[in-house]
């Protein structure tokens, strides 16, 4: 799919849109205008009016300069990526690294020498794999595409980060410690496991990245510590052990393509870095809370493991040119883990070889660096699920034990449980006027946008003072924005009606503010109506612990099947992502953020697939801190096979609708590190399995050996229907047609766990379709540690559509669970 996302602002979306209407047009000529079309053309001018005739002329002529202007921009510089897999252009390297010079040269072959200013890098790659990002023309790029050595040249795409936008300033608790968190002994006190985080930077005092009692920086570090207008050397510790900040790409589409290098600087602006990095590795932090909310003792997945940030990212988003650059830079500097919070918009997916963090991804994998990734923040529509390569850990978002509650009191007596956190000093002694927004809308506006709340929309004479009731009919308009439109009009407050977003706190500040689903709503709206005088309050916010049921699907968690491939499952498992307590820049410079007579926190609380990723980096550090042998994909199975699959009402898994999850969803379940630990077999995919991969999906010989570097010969029959069989720890088959014979899938699993022991196979699939494993049992005896079986679907009486079910071996004291989705045709 092409990279539409690059260009934009809302101007150049037009434009294209016109120039697109146009060439329509010019169609629309030529099949008129033939010259054995001729009568017909004039029969058809004559039936219509010349004034209609003119316009359409003059629209012609606006269209042909529209095409121009196109054509015209096409050749205008834009950022590129050019990717050269893992060889290096004419086989030249310098100790295993490619100089900067053997790609400038090739710039240099294809750009005019009257533009001699354009042969330059904005990144070169030169590490973990080859290439760079330069400014090229539509032109110049289609000419590198087909030069030697060269795998793929896209345009730098412009990627997001994965913290909801609308749940702005939300925040959760560590400290009242989500079971999926593992308890810490003090032997795990200091490790040399060390966590790269591709983010927005990070704030160094944050008492999340202390080093107290943490030993000397692992000698195989080889990062830095970059200095920058407002970050030293000295910010970085024995926790906090690299920081790396890099000129961020103009993201208005303009001519500037760089920010000047003195401005830059590692530190956070946006809080979005140090929110995740804390996550996976912060340190314990007493006392910690948002103003008082989630009390307790804040810290990270893996308090032992170090920190190196990478600031890639803006509020505004992130190159993807400069997010390759970051994960070369890390698996250069010698982290075993990175964690991406980021990733394109699901309307917009690349394949494999123009997506820059697949790219990454798979390289950072072959040199034993696992990469975790959030799967998006798009749901609940399915086929939204991003970073779905199968080298690639994919993260879906669950809620806690704990929930913020604002109490909705109407003048008549009724109270309703409404969501959200707000620090106002509203009482039950005193009520306000309530108005519905559709009954104070502005002159002229239309009632739907004054019912949603609309920027212009409301009468501010009507609602000063008052309450006000919004709906969330059309999702473009943002409850932030919404809430600063009442802010603007000095509204009292705001009861947002919405049934989608009910499972994620918004965060208002000072500002009164509560959530109810459509039921509630119903009644709020109808004592409006039926009452002369109707009136309310909204009272400050309040915890809700042991909440139940949790874990459950959030409801902006991307869902698979994936767009790319549905022969690979996807989101891969879930993790905590709404409501999460961790580490906050402390910002004073928003309006009613900060409770009266209050300092600016160091914690906040956020929700978002951003949040739940670093849950599981968290996770596999601790696991790779105890199995420092273990590959990545060794790490990534004992996580999926050991997940949960109950929530805290010791019941089936359910999504923010109240019905059962499915691996669509929630992937294999809710991660368990403690289980992990000690998951008795995993799947260990190699780098050949993700080659064949490559294969199955239809790339080319050439550019698969230039990837890997190696003379990898792709399997003789090479179909999207193998890639099911790859060594992965789910199954999943796009297709099984009910006539044809029962599709066989092969699996190899490695035995970590106790010699001379004997696996039974448990099924669990839907009714009609058939399931059989090959052999039943697995007997590792003393030298045997893989053991290879086959599963058998046959869908002759199942039923059409998806089927889930899932298969266990089970030894008496180990549970490897496989999730198998089939769907049926």
């Amino acid at each position: 799919m092409t990279m539409e996302v690059y260009e934009n602002s809302f101007a150049q979306k037009e434009t294209n849109l016109l120039a697109f209407q146009a060439y329509d047009l010019l169609y629309f000529i030529h099949s008129y205008h033939p010259i054995k079309k001729r009568e017909s053309t004039l029969n058809f001018i004559s039936s219509s009016s010349m004034e209609w005739l003119q316009k359409f002329l003059h629209f012609l002529f606006i269209a042909s300069l529209l095409i121009c202007s196109s054509a015209i921009s096409d050749q205008i510089p834009k950022p590129y990526v050019v990717y050269m897999g893992n060889s290096s252009p004419n086989n030249i390297e310098v100790e295993g690294q490619i100089p900067d010079s053997i790609h400038l040269q090739l710039l240099s072959s294809i750009i005019p020498r009257k533009e001699s200013e354009r042969i330059a890098l904005i990144h070169h790659f030169n590490h973990a794999f080859s290439g760079f990002s330069a400014m090229l023309t539509e032109n110049e790029a289609s000419a590198l595409s087909g030069h030697d050595g060269v795998v793929s040249v896209f345009l730098d795409p412009i990627l997001h980060l994965h913290t909801t936008r609308s749940w702005d300033f939300l925040e959760s608790d560590l400290g009242t410690k989500p079971p999926t968190i593992p308890i810490f002994t003090p032997q795990h006190s200091s490790t040399d496991i060390i966590v790269g985080v591709i983010d927005t930077g990070i704030w160094p005092e944050s008492p999340s990245f202390k080093d107290e009692g943490i030993g000397e920086i692992p000698s195989r570090w080889k990062g830095v510590c970059m200095e920058g207008h407002d970050f030293k050397k000295s910010n970085c510790n024995r926790k906090l052990i690299g920081a790396r900040y890099y000129n961020i790409q103009d993201m208005s589409g303009g001519n500037q393509t760089q920010i000047e290098a003195t401005k830059g600087s590692p530190r956070d602006s946006v809080g979005h870095g140090t929110h995740t990095a804390s996550i996976a590795a912060g340190v314990h932090v007493k006392n910690a809370s948002y103003y008082g909310l989630a009390q307790g003792t804040a810290r990270g997945g893996s308090p032992s493991t170090r920190i190196a940030a990478y600031k890639t990212c803006s509020e505004e988003g992130c190159s993807g040119a400069t997010i390759l650059k970051a994960i070369d830079d890390a698996v250069k500097d010698g982290v075993n883990i990175i964690s991406i919070s980021i990733g394109l918009n699901s309307l917009f997916q690349s394949d494999f070889l123009n997506d820059p963090i697949a790219i990454g991804a798979f390289h950072a994998q072959q040199m034993g660096v696992l990469v975790v990734c959030s799967a998006g923040n798009d749901g609940p529509d399915p086929f939204t699920v991003v970073n779905t390569a199968p080298w690639i850990f994919t993260v879906a978002a669950s809620n806690i034990d704990r929930n913020f509650q604002s109490t909705i009191v109407l003048g008549n007596g009724k109270t309703f449980q409404g969501i959200g956190i707000h620090f106002s000093n509203l009482t039950r002694s005193k009520m306000y006027h309530l108005v519905f927004g559709e009954h104070v809308a502005a002159k002229f506006a239309p009632a739907s946008e004054a019912r949603n709340c609309y920027p212009g929309s409301l009468d501010y004479n009507k609602i000063a003072g008052n309450i006000v009731v919004c709906v969330n009919d059309d999702p473009t308009i943002s409850r932030r924005i919404k809430k600063l439109v009442l802010q603007d009009a000095r509204a009292l407050g705001m009861i947002l009606i919405d049934e989608n977003n009910k499972d994620v706190s918004f965060d208002a500040g000072v500002f009164p503010f509560a959530e109810v689903g459509n039921l509630e709503g119903h009644q709020i709206l109808e004592y409006i109506n039926t009452t002369k005088n109707p009136t309310a309050t909204i009272l400050p916010t309040t915890e809700v612990p042991r909440y139940k049921p949790s874990p459950a699907v959030a409801s902006f968690s991307s869902r698979g099947p994936s767009s790319l491939t549905e022969n690979i499952l996807k989101p891969d498992v879930m993790a905590p992502g709404i409501g999460i307590l961790a580490a906050m820049i402390p910002k004073s410079n928003e309006p009613g953020s900060v409770p009266i007579g209050k300092k600016p926190s160091l914690f906040g609380i956020k929700s978002g697939t951003s949040m739940a990723c670093p849950h599981v980096t968290g996770a596999a550090a601790f696991i790779k801190s105890v199995h420092d042998k273990w590959s990545p994909s060794m790490i990534k199975s004992a996580l999926m096979t050991t997940a949960t699959n109950y929530n805290n009402l010791k019941k089936a898994l359910t999504n923010s609708s109240n019905y059962n999850a499915n691996p669509h969803e929630m992937g294999v379940g809710e991660i368990n590190p403690l289980r992990a630990l000690n998951p008795g077999l995993v799947f260990d995919t190699k780098v050949e399995d993700y080659l064949s991969f490559l294969c199955y999906y239809g790339y080319s010989k050439k550019n698969i050996r230039s990837m890997s570097k190696t003379n990898f010969n792709c399997p003789r029959n090479s179909s999207e229907d193998l890639i099911s069989n790859i060594n992965y720890p789910s199954i999943s088959i796009s297709k099984l047609k009910r006539q044809q014979n029962a599709k066989v899938i092969t699996r190899t699993v490695t035995n970590v766990g106790h010699l001379n022991t004997t696996y039974t196979a448990k099924v669990h699939a839907p009714q009609g379709l058939v399931v059989n494993v090959i052999p039943n049992k697995l007997v590792f005896s003393e030298g045997i540690q893989k053991m290879t079986y086959k599963v058998s679907f046959n869908a002759k009486d199942a039923h059409g559509g998806y089927n889930f079910g899932s298969l266990t071996w089970l030894d008496g004291q180990h549970y490897v669970h496989t999730v198998f989705a089939v769907n049926v045709e």
